[in-house]
């Protein structure tokens, strides 16, 4: 007895060590142009049960804002954890898929140019050398990673970022026993589906919204923002699936599950801004066996995210990331910026401690409002052109319209959430105002704000004579049957593949046999990719 009972001691102590050597799995749940409008944060408006079961196990944050009110100058930040003013991708859109191929986003019935009326190109933003698609790392470490299915970064996404980057990524396609990172995004939030052409029916009657102060009470509104609950409950049934693979495959009371939208809401006068219409997001995390549960007021950065998986899953979190780990730090402010969208430029900042929110214009602008054509195809966006002509718009639904009087703005987000009463210049809040405006020039000194030179002057520095730059090619040799792999071009990572297996990062020296055959490329962010070749090491060609 007394040796069975040391026996079943030293296999609980054995199953407790090999629990505390296992990586976490990791899973995002993603969608697109939403505000907090869930039961968690207070909107009963759309049912929602499987969001609501989720927020109920996970740690649900008051205060997640974007880094810009768009959604590809935002995934920029996520996939990189910094500033996209920093990395330069901080104008929307500059027009480069996944691939690198054109995408055709720019209105064809204009030419897109800068502030300075110089024509802008379509161009994949080259970032600094240093900065990697953070799944890279995780990667090197063992994780099987996929995106499921969406990029838009700015620049074409490396194929060094994932294992999987396609509509059919899973995590369900990893190695028995492997770690995941797995990010699904989906878009039945987007502002397109609010456009005239979605036939979908309403789930939720136009009869129970709330329309903001600075929308007209029109049945063109009240249908718009109905839509936008009737895709938040789509979207409900998506999360729901993911739950359900979760828990039919094991993994949900083990795995990190972060759920979060891209940006606020899709509705004129909040898609695209920078305030808090626009940046204010819905986000939560599940902790594995629901370790952290309820409300948090931190103030959350999604440059925070990269460095929050690599810390979760145990990586070393680069010294040059901007973001901090929601983990291990808290952040007081939060910052954003908008630049040029689509076809007009209006330069601003904006930083918020989840109580007040600051602006500041760059220069001047004939209102805050820009005419972009993509936005005039949600009906909201035309009842508000059309009422403006007839000077039918009351005094708050005007102010978008307004001439900027002034280049900063200051908003008290807990009294005055439609943020329709600029502070600046008022006596009471005088501190706050010179603290924001502080804390904004900090930022902006601190972090080299690249995206405030003329934008063409920065394609020039990207791409010498409008031409794409292209990774040099991969350098190789063999030594006591190990391959070893170099690339020529600052920054670059590089890619491999034994025979006809998936393509891996390399990060050491190969072992490799004379049967092998190994295919390597390389790419540096914004480069093209270099020329793949493949290398067959033991022939005459290496050895000789």
């Amino acid at each position: 007895m007394k040796r069975s009972g040391t026996l079943m001691l030293l296999l609980l102590l054995a199953l407790s060590t090999i629990a505390e050597d296992q990586k976490p799995n990791i899973v995002w749940i993603t969608f697109e142009d939403m505000s907090p409008l869930l039961a968690c944060y207070g909107d009963s408006t759309a049912h929602t049960p499987m969001i609501n079961s989720l927020s109920e196990n996970s740690k649900v944050f008051n205060n997640a804002f974007s880094t810009a009110g768009v959604c590809a100058p935002s995934r920029s930040a996520i996939i990189t954890g910094m500033y996209p003013t920093f990395l330069g991708t901080n104008h929307m859109r500059t027009g480069r898929d996944i691939m690198g191929d054109s995408r055709g986003v720019y209105n064809k019935n204009k030419n897109v140019t800068d502030r300075e009326g110089n024509n802008v190109i379509e161009y994949s933003a080259v970032i600094p050398s240093e900065v990697k698609c953070f799944p890279e790392y995780l990667r090197r470490e063992g994780y099987y990673c996929t995106n499921n299915a969406k990029t838009d970064y700015q620049f074409a996404s490396p194929f060094t970022a994932w294992d999987q980057n396609d509509a059919k990524a899973h995590w369900r396609n990893r190695k028995d026993g492997q770690p995941f990172f797995s990010v699904f995004n989906f878009n039945e939030t987007h502002e397109s589906k609010l456009w005239k052409h979605n036939h979908l029916p309403l789930t939720v009657s136009p009869d129970k919204v709330n329309v903001p102060d600075y929308y007209p009470d029109t049945p063109e509104v009240r249908k718009d923002i109905a839509r936008v609950y009737s895709n938040l409950e789509l979207l409900d049934k998506r999360v729901g699936e993911i739950i359900e693979q979760l828990k039919k495959d094991g993994l949900y009371d083990n795995t990190y599950i972060f759920f979060f939208s891209d940006h606020g809401g899709p509705m004129p006068r909040q898609k695209r801004e920078v305030i808090s219409s626009g940046l204010h997001v819905p986000f939560m995390i599940k902790y594995p066996q629901n370790a952290e549960k309820g409300y948090s007021d931190q103030v959350v950065n999604f440059i925070d995210l990269a460095p929050t998986v690599l810390e979760m899953a145990g990586v070393k979190v680069p010294k040059h990331l901007q973001g901090t780990s929601i983990q291990s730090q808290k952040r007081k402010y939060s910052f954003a910026a908008r630049d040029r969208m689509d076809e007009h430029t209006s330069a601003r900042r904006s930083v918020t401690d989840g109580k007040y929110l600051y602006v500041k214009y760059l220069y001047e602008l004939s209102s805050s409002y820009q005419d972009i054509e993509y936005r005039k195809n949600v009906p909201t966006m035309q009842v508000l052109l059309e009422l403006k002509e007839q000077k039918k718009l009351s005094e708050n639904q005007m102010k978008w319209f307004a001439p900027v009087k002034e280049l900063e703005a200051l908003y008290d987000l807990e009294n005055d959430p439609d943020e329709l009463n600029n502070l600046i210049g008022k006596v009471e809040v005088r501190e706050v105002e010179k603290t924001m405006r502080g804390v904004m020039n900090k930022w902006q000194k601190n972090t080299n704000d690249r995206c405030k030179a003329v934008e063409s002057e920065m394609i020039e520095e990207m791409w010498p004579n409008q031409e794409q730059p292209q990774t040099a090619d991969v350098k190789y040799k063999v030594k006591n049957g190990k391959l070893y792999l170099s690339c020529p071009t600052e920054g670059a990572s590089i890619g491999y593949k034994r025979n006809n297996d998936d393509w891996m990062v390399y990060t050491t020296a190969i072992d490799i046999e004379e049967k092998d055959s190994i295919t390597v490329k390389a790419i540096r962010i914004g480069y093209k990719t270099s020329n793949k070749e493949c290398v067959t090491p033991y022939s005459q060609r290496i050895f000789r």
